[in-house]
């Protein structure tokens, strides 16, 4: 099935991908993308494009434009928003005025030009921690560390009798737990888009996105995916910079994987309603990752550095249960993580960065966000 389908954000590292994949499938395909300096000051969007699609530089809160944006548009997927836990912590206004109030925006104008299907990008945030076991087998939702700020030497959660907790992979059935501005104004999307959907005759899905890797992330911005962080202070000659001890564990999936995902989540009658993980189903420890990330990089000598501090609004373990995406989107990952990283390693060879890293911490330093 050909449609013309509106991406937002479609000019971003996610987007591009998802507008090539949408391309390929025979779809014409319309960015409205504001083009913001943080993520595309370093990567222009702009220009790593497909020609085939039609741009339209606009804010997302910029109603006329998202009502233009709308105009003959079949299905639209909803990628627009400000990325960054830590930074949402102290841009409080920027980040719930783009990614709540531009989801508002995008569906007022949707009640007069309603598509098909819209499809929105959520995130692993919205679970807080993940999901645990005790140690007498039973399910733990709600794993909390309430004492960041005293100093650990135990970084893992534990159960009222001091038992550590084991982590699980996080089904989608897990109650959020929001611990940041950024995973409520990921929350608010998904529950927009359902809200929205039906009523005006619209179909709705969410993906729950991990973590995404791939070439292309915008090098020079800190609050970025942690692979392109890590591959932008290697290229300066820098070490990896972990908070905490570096074994807090993540689900990295490949942004190829993620436009498939989400084409497919376009069209699949079985998506419609519904939401889903997506990530790769494998875990890894973010130490492991950046020593890997490093080797593929041939900079064996820089071992990450570990802060042994946390940031207010991490979570400590959190990664990708497949089993719904799997069963009804058909969903399951392609790329090898180590295939990948060659990939990334030798896309970031080529590129120029900033290390902003430094800066980055000291400004949650500054408003007491690091414990």
């Amino acid at each position: 099935m050909s449609e013309h389908v509106l991406v937002t954000g479609g000019a971003g590292f996610i987007g591009r991908f998802v507008t090539d994949e949408l391309l390929a499938r025979g779809n014409r395909v319309r960015v409205l993308d504001s083009l913001i300096p943080q993520v595309h000051g370093q990567v222009d969007g702009s220009k790593m494009l497909s020609r085939e699609a039609e741009l339209i530089r606009a804010d997302i809160r910029d109603g006329d434009a998202v009502a233009h944006a709308l105009t003959g548009v079949d299905s639209v997927i909803h990628l627009a928003a400000e990325v960054g836990v830590g930074q949402s912590m102290y841009e409080v206004e920027r980040y719930t005025s783009t990614n709540d109030v531009g989801t508002a925006v995008l569906f007022e104008k949707l009640i007069d030009r309603p598509v098909r299907r819209v499809v929105t990008a959520s995130s692993m945030s919205i679970y807080g921690e993940g999901l645990y076991t005790d140690a007498d087998g039973a399910t733990v939702e709600d794993a909390d560390r309430p004492n960041l700020r005293d100093g650990l030497t135990q970084w893992d959660p534990t159960d009222a009798q001091g038992r550590p907790l084991v982590p699980m992979a996080t089904p989608e059935w897990k109650r959020p737990a929001l611990s940041s501005i950024y995973a409520l104004n990921k929350y608010v999307q998904e529950r927009t888009t359902h809200i929205m959907g039906a009523p005006y005759g619209m179909e709705s899905v969410c993906l729950r996105l991990f973590n995404v890797y791939g070439p292309g992330q915008a090098l020079s911005n800190p609050y970025t995916g942690v692979l392109a962080i890590f591959a932008s202070r290697l290229l300066n000659g820098q070490r990896p910079m972990i908070f905490e001890d570096g074994e807090q564990r993540r689900d990295f999936v490949h942004v190829t994987d993620v436009a498939r995902a989400f084409a497919d989540a376009l069209t699949l009658p079985e998506a419609v309603g519904g939401t889903f993980n997506i990530g790769s189903g494998h875990h890894r420890s973010v130490r492991d990752v950046g020593i890997e990330l490093a080797r593929a990089m041939g900079k064996n000598d820089c071992e990450p550095e570990i802060v042994g501090k946390a940031r207010i609004g991490d979570i400590r373990h959190c990664f990708c249960d497949t089993t719904l995406s799997q069963h009804r989107l058909g969903f399951a990952a392609r790329q090898d993580f180590g295939e990948g990283l060659a990939e990334l390693a030798g896309w970031v060879a080529e590129q120029t960065a900033t290390d902003n890293v430094a800066q980055m911490r000291a400004e949650l330093e500054k408003r007491g966000l690091v414990a």
